[in-house]
């Protein structure tokens, strides 16, 4: 599962490259959703004996999917089924209670740092730091050298908000894109519902609808905050973060470098914690993430807690500018590490565990 255009179908291909008896199906042509919604158990039969693995691409466009991929698993043993889907909302929820147990689930994020440094080393990317916080890293973006705002304009204004649009949910996409914009201005402050609602006419249940939509189709993340000892510390507050800056600042129609901007340590801020989140799920480091703030204005910006351990970090875009954690926070938590990200040592955080 993941947005749309971060390489789910270019990585399945490469995936099933050289494996024998393997049958494609696109659920985004009609014949073949037909076929699975309609289709009898000696249909599926006919068509499916001799193949050993079966790959449904978009399967999220198939009504009851989950039931459908249970019959074939219980009826065929000798196939296996790959299922991809670009809207968890429809995917997820459809095959987790038919395939309770029986299912491996993977998310497919834009690509990330350190796979970038993979791809051409580690001083090479760090030189296109600037350009990230700009641009972000959809495949298609870091692939258009130069035409990077065409690229983004064009997912931002309608194709990553497909999903969301044929859910039927969405009775005024203009609110939508509004509210999407509100999110974009106030990364890395705290949101509600409430003032989100005023902000763009809408009530706060229809913006909760929204945001809970904008996150299964990968837009969107929340970062809840972190509570434990204190009576002052924020126990129900939330920030909302983009998977990806470059369309974080296609909303706003702004590509100016960071030099030049006022909300260049926004866009640190979200670069660090959408990639942190890809490092830790590619690599299988189970953590619970948070931020930290009081009701006097003490803050860090992000906390993982994981094997009973609790880190915290700072990020700061000038690593000239001195940054404190709050002492409050440090009696509380006396065993919690710290660190300050900048870009200087900004490696510590994306390519370590």
């Amino acid at each position: 599962m993941g947005a749309r255009q971060t390489g789910k179908t270019t990585l399945l291909h490469e995936i099933i490259s050289g494996i024998p008896d393997t049958l494609w199906l696109d659920a985004d042509i009609p014949e073949v959703k037909a076929l699975f919604e309609a289709g009898s158990p000696d249909r599926f039969k006919a068509l499916f004996a001799g193949n050993r693995l079966i790959v449904l691409d978009e399967a999220q466009r198939i009504k009851d999917i989950g039931i459908r991929i249970k019959y074939l698993t219980d009826h065929f043993k000798e196939i296996q089924v790959i299922a991809t889907g670009s809207s968890s909302f429809e995917l997820a929820e459809e095959v987790s209670e038919p395939l309770t147990g029986r299912k491996w689930e993977y998310n497919l994020f834009p690509l990330s740092f350190s796979e970038m440094v993979s791809h051409h080393g580690y001083i090479k990317e760090k030189s296109l730091i600037n350009h990230r916080l700009v641009y972000g890293y959809y495949p298609e973006v870091v692939n258009s050298e130069g035409n990077e705002r065409e690229v983004l304009k064009g997912l931002s204004d309608s194709y990553l908000f497909k999903d969301i649009l044929k859910w039927g949910q969405v009775k005024n996409p203009d609110k939508l894109l509004k509210l999407l914009q509100a999110l974009a201005f106030q990364v890395g402050n705290q949101v509600s519902d409430n003032e989100l609602g005023q902000l763009i006419g809408m009530d706060h249940k229809t913006v909760g609808n929204y945001l809970n939509l904008l996150e299964k189709v990968y837009i969107i993340f929340r970062l809840p905050s972190f509570a434990r000892n204190l009576r002052n510390e924020l126990k129900m507050s939330k920030k909302i973060y983009f998977f990806d800056n470059g369309i974080r600042n296609a909303l706003i129609s702004n590509f100016q470098i960071p030099e030049m901007r006022q909300d260049a340590g926004a866009l640190w801020e979200n670069f660090l914690i959408s990639d942190r989140m890809k490092y830790n799920h590619y690599n299988r480091k189970w953590c619970n993430i948070y931020f930290w703030r009081t009701h006097e204005q003490q803050e860090i910006d992000y906390i993982e807690e994981s094997d009973g351990k609790i880190r915290g970090y700072e990020f700061n875009w000038n690593p000239a500018s001195k940054v404190r954690f709050p002492k409050t926070f440090i009696k509380a938590y006396p065993d919690c590490e710290t660190s300050i990200i900048t870009p200087d040592n900004m490696d510590e955080f994306l390519l370590t565990k």
